[in-house]
């Protein structure tokens, strides 16, 4: 059975499903024991789905918000 290391090492090219099959098959038996994997692929999914919205240009509404909120904790 693969360590969770060795799964780790693995899972972004589970992701982008750039595995061999018999390497794919020992990920998925790790996943279906494994809690703890399971968790960090999907939180490693839903960073990946983040990513492209990360460099979008903040909105001037966006930026009033934050800029009120400093302000707000400044007046403390």
């Amino acid at each position: 059975m693969l360590s969770c290391r060795d799964f780790v090492n693995n899972a972004d090219q589970l992701l982008n499903r750039d595995l061999r099959v018999s390497t794919r098959i020992s990920l998925q038996i790790h996943l279906l024991l494994c809690r703890h994997c399971r968790r960090y692929l999907k939180q490693l999914h839903r960073l990946v789905e983040a990513i492209p919205f990360m460099h979008n240009k903040a909105t001037e509404e966006e930026v009033h918000k934050v800029m009120d909120c400093i302000h707000s904790h400044n007046n403390l």
